[in-house]
């Protein structure tokens, strides 16, 4: 529900290594889901990031993915 996130959240709320988190935004970026910008606040550096049209569309597409998966095991159940 946000437009942008900077790393230190991202950081805490997934529970990522700095090295991962990045690694993992790299790939990302990568693919086009993501896009990536670079800041700073005085001295301190602030890496932002947002999903990008192509990236709301899949990440869309995965959760219609997970909601028929969840559909039909309960169908099943």
């Amino acid at each position: 529900g946000v437009k942008e996130a900077d790393f230190k959240f991202l950081l805490s709320t997934l529970g990522l290594t700095n090295g991962n988190l990045s690694v993992q935004a790299g790939k990302l970026e990568e693919a086009g889901y993501i896009g990536i910008s670079k800041s700073f606040e005085g001295k301190i550096p602030r890496t932002r990031y947002r999903l990008t049209n192509l990236g709301r569309e899949r990440l869309a597409a995965y959760w219609q993915e997970m909601d028929e998966i969840r559909a039909t095991g309960q169908a099943g159940g």
